[in-house]
């Protein structure tokens, strides 16, 4: 068994093209590694996100579909839960001025992480922010009624 998973090891290991392998300069002891020296490592940035611009024109309706969608899809599955949940429950009842609070508090933060230290209570919530909507996300994060939240909700329920 061993042998098998030896040999598929070295059949992966060389077919399949590294390029970071071409990064790994050889290494002796006792000599200087001028290799390795000329290797310069790349600039990383963190990638540029477009600044927010509210949908005037847009109807209601299709405000609270796209809120649904976007609360789902947030990339940090804490904050997919929390505001998945949330909107399923209290989206389709808001008023046009909620949901106008709503969209502005789950689109302009640019980091997730704050969304959530906020809803949770970690963090303070910036005045811009701190509004009847982040109340009732608030109240929906403590989850007094032990409401298990462990997957989101049907979008077409």
């Amino acid at each position: 068994m061993a042998f098998k998973q030896l040999k598929m090891s070295y059949l992966i290991n060389t077919y399949i093209p590294r390029p970071w392998m071409r990064l790994i300069q050889p290494f002796s002891v006792g000599t200087a590694n001028l290799a390795a020296k000329e290797v310069l490592p790349r600039e990383f940035s963190e990638p540029k996100i477009p600044p927010y611009t509210e949908r005037v024109d847009e109807p209601l309706k299709l405000k609270k579909a796209r809120l649904l969608y976007q609360s789902r899809k947030r990339g940090m599955l804490e904050n997919d839960l929390l505001l998945a949940t949330f909107a399923a429950k209290y989206l389709q009842n808001m008023t046009a001025e909620q949901v106008k609070l709503y969209d502005r508090l789950i689109n302009l933060p640019s980091n997730d992480w704050d969304i959530f230290y906020w809803a949770t209570g970690i963090k303070p919530t910036p005045a811009e922010f701190d509004n009847e909507i982040m109340q009732l996300l608030r109240d929906h994060v403590q989850n007094k009624d032990r409401e298990s939240r462990i997957r989101q909700p049907n979008l077409y329920a």
